[in-house]
């Protein structure tokens, strides 16, 4: 099993917070994340590959190759509050060793940048969608989850899956600290209403103004991104295939 990691500036971060932005259930995280790194104009310093990611590239008008890629953003906060370190990406892993690899290798390189709390943004799937949805946590410790309670949140019982779940289960056996923010979505398709929920929760917690106008805007572009990956067809279409094809990203 391989996990590249290709590392072009090692930046020099105020006590920074991992934001998790993968794609998952209503894709809340992804939007989210896409959002942040266009607000604030965020910096790519590294990429991601791996061999338990999709086997496949997707080709450009122009001819060009895209593939399923992580990336890691960071923001230099000018308020003097904590920088951010953001994740993002096209896909997790499909297999489980290659989920706690890719998870790994994150907290290894954010560990190297001083970064000892994490924050992973997901979906909790319900039959329908909600004006002001739900929003529930867990977290690596009880101080840490009374945080997470104080901003409204409620105790996620049962079991988080993917990378959502191990970030926090992982960043707790580093003696790391940090929480998860899940959203009541309905399910595959981009989730705006819940990234806002997401959104205007994590800037609560981070003393941070963020701007949410164009939130569609990175709506619409990560379902650009579906369906470049040929995805929306699959999800509207077949519902049974749905759940195994999108299996990477849950």
């Amino acid at each position: 099993m391989v996990c590249a990691v290709d590392i072009s500036e090692k930046p020099q971060l105020n006590n920074p917070i991992l934001i998790e932005g993968l794609p998952g259930i209503g894709f809340v995280a992804n939007i989210a994340a896409l959002h942040l790194i266009n607000e604030f104009k965020a910096k790519r310093f590294a990429q991601i590959v791996s061999s338990s990611f999709q086997d496949f590239a997707v080709t450009t008008e122009d001819g060009g190759a895209s593939s399923p890629i992580n990336e890691l953003y960071y923001v230099k906060r000018e308020d003097g509050g904590r920088d951010l370190i953001i994740w993002y990406g096209n896909t997790q892993a499909l297999t489980t060793f290659g989920q706690y690899e890719l998870c790994g290798k994150i907290l290894d390189i954010i560990s190297d940048l001083g970064c000892n709390f994490v924050v992973s943004i997901g979906g909790f799937k319900k039959d329908e969608a909600q004006a002001v949805p739900g929003i529930y946590s867990t977290a690596t410790d009880l101080a840490t989850m009374k945080e997470a309670l104080d901003l409204g949140t409620k105790v996620m019982v049962g079991h988080v899956f993917g990378i959502a779940g191990l970030t926090v289960g992982l960043a707790k056996l580093r003696c790391m600290k940090g929480f998860s923010l899940l959203i009541d979505t309905p399910g595959m398709t981009p989730d705006v209403n819940a990234a806002r929920y997401a959104l205007l929760t994590l800037s609560k917690y981070l003393g941070l103004q963020v701007d949410l106008s164009r939130l569609e805007v990175s709506g619409e572009a990560i379902k650009q991104m579906l369906k470049t990956f040929g995805l929306i067809r699959s999800i509207t279409e077949e519902k049974k295939k749905e759940e195994q094809q999108l299996r990477w990203f849950i």
